[in-house]
């Protein structure tokens, strides 16, 4: 019988728990490199926010590539933003090469497909054209020129957070596009990027009301003096709760967004669900009209489109006092478009997608004879380059985005926006969660975006055969229909149109 070297046993285990206790030792200190790296850097929010456990995100991110058909969903199936249109944004922020491999993931069969004519003999890259020009307001006493295709939509701050809108700022001066307020009044953050800004008049007018809630021109010519504020914008009503005005829950209303709204701290600020002195297509025409002349700067109104018949009562008021009575823009909203808060009711069901009432619109002020004088600006879920190159084709002038300049921020759309608990800083005011957002750095992605997105949309536009995107025409899509065989955008919405201006310049329809 052996007898076991109870020495060597000894040594062993002694061996073993010394390797544990480094190995323990090791890993401890890695945890605290981690977290020292990651709470000092200044690119990622999650990782400044969540140090060393962000980092088990970024690794289920990456196995979700090879598991997916197994256990995650498809890029195309998650819901508001699938996960391809998030990560070319997110890629198109952080300018990293944004082409793809083997194939594309998207099915190209199903009704709404949105498919581009490409031209047999493309536009040269030596041939292509910047952007041109658009004036909007040509008879304000200060119109705005710009060539800025792609534009940051209204976002209040408060429902941002304070760094989400220096960082926009900053990043909209850079590339030069506008910013729109939203609806909670013009903010020293607003301005201190140095972008061009849109001002926007909610239902409660905050920023322009006087002590009763009434719009006061003092105030606005007060907004209306700063040189970077080039055009008011009247939101009637905005995508994802038409009919219902804006929500920003009391945990938001800081001091701050207090005084720069004219409503009391730590109270629910709720805006009312329409302009109380707007009740007609002639009061809506009034009070742009006053406006402009308080300000001597542009004046449009945002709607989602729903009931369309008023648009007709609108044009037609507006050829019967004379075109510079019209609104210098119309901005048309998309029933699927963003909010930090409302009821599902409305966010489920409530108006029509962009997809319809765009062509809508523009085929309005064009029958009317106002499709030149009236500047038309695409909002509503366009988050990449074929989506705004679509928008153009149907006859947009600007498009503009408020959640895609969300993902460049960082957002990871974890849905927590009218909580105060965003993780990623760019919604809340808890400022241990503000912290992971440097608006320097998000700036750089904010402008990288937009450079991005304008140069796709070249090359879209390329393809095509023309020199430069505003240039894209309706005949130059098609969209799948329910047969499966395309349909150009040209026949599916021009043809009511035509008819009808046919029909008022005294033609045969």
């Amino acid at each position: 019988m052996t007898i076991p070297d109870t020495g060597f046993m000894f040594r062993s285990l002694e061996f073993l728990a010394s390797f544990f206790v480094i190995l323990v030792g090791l890993v401890v200190i890695t945890i605290v490199i981690v977290f020292i790296i990651d709470i000092t850097q200044t690119k990622q929010a999650i990782r400044r926010n969540y140090p060393v456990i962000a980092h088990f995100r970024y690794f289920f991110e990456e196995l979700g590539k090879f598991f997916r058909q197994y256990f995650f969903a498809m890029d195309r199936e998650e819901m508001p933003f699938n996960r391809a249109d998030r990560s070319w944004v997110y890629r198109a922020a952080k300018d990293l090469d944004n082409t793809t491999a083997f194939g594309s993931t998207r099915t190209l069969s199903p009704p709404g497909t949105v498919l581009f004519v490409n031209c047999p003999f493309p536009t040269l890259g030596t041939d292509a054209a910047k952007p041109r020009d658009i004036t909007i307001g040509p008879e304000c006493e200060n119109p705005y020129v710009t060539d800025s295709l792609f534009n940051i939509s209204g976002m209040s701050y408060g429902a941002l957070s304070k760094p989400a809108v220096q960082a926009l700022s900053a990043g909209a001066a850079k590339s030069d596009c506008w910013m729109n307020t939203g609806e909670g009044g013009l903010s020293p953050y607003h301005l201190e990027g140095g972008a061009d800004i849109v001002f926007q008049i909610g239902t409660a007018k905050y920023g322009v009301r006087d002590e009763h809630g009434n719009l006061s021109d003092d105030k606005l010519r007060e907004v209306a003096a700063h040189e970077q504020v080039k055009m008011f914008e009247i939101k009637l009503s905005q995508g994802a709760k038409p009919g219902k005005g804006g929500i920003l829950p009391g945990a938001k209303v800081t001091e701050e967004i207090a005084k720069i709204r004219g409503i009391p701290v730590g109270e629910d600020s709720i805006s009312p669900n329409r302009h109380p002195d707007i009740n007609s297509v002639a009061d809506l025409l009034n009070m742009i009209e006053h406006i402009r002349t308080v300000t001597g700067k542009p004046v449009g109104f945002k709607a989602v489109i729903g009931a369309y018949g008023w648009l007709d009562e609108l044009f037609l008021e507006v050829n019967k006092r004379g075109q510079q009575a019209a609104p210098d823009f119309i901005t048309v909203d998309s029933s699927d478009g963003g909010t930090g808060a409302a009821p599902m009711s409305l966010m489920d069901y409530m108006g029509l997608p962009i997809q319809e009432s765009l062509p809508l619109v523009t085929d309005k002020l064009t029958e009317h004879g106002l499709k030149d004088r009236v500047k038309v600006i695409a909002s509503g879920k366009l988050v990449t380059p074929a989506e705004v190159a679509w928008a153009l084709c149907v006859g947009a002038d600007f498009v503009v985005s408020a959640r895609g300049f969300m993902f460049a921020l960082g957002c990871i759309q974890a849905l927590h926006c009218n909580k105060n608990t965003c993780p990623t800083g760019i919604t809340t005011h808890d400022r241990r969660l503000q912290k992971g957002l440097v608006p320097k750095i998000k700036a750089t992605r904010v402008t990288n975006y937009v450079k991005n997105m304008v140069y796709e949309i070249g090359v879209i536009s390329h393809s095509c055969g023309v020199r430069e995107p505003r240039e894209l025409k309706r005949f130059h899509a098609r969209i799948v229909t329910e047969s499966g065989q395309s349909l150009s955008l040209d026949d599916m919405y021009s043809d009511h149109a035509m008819r009808a201006m046919l029909k008022r310049q005294g033609g045969t329809p």
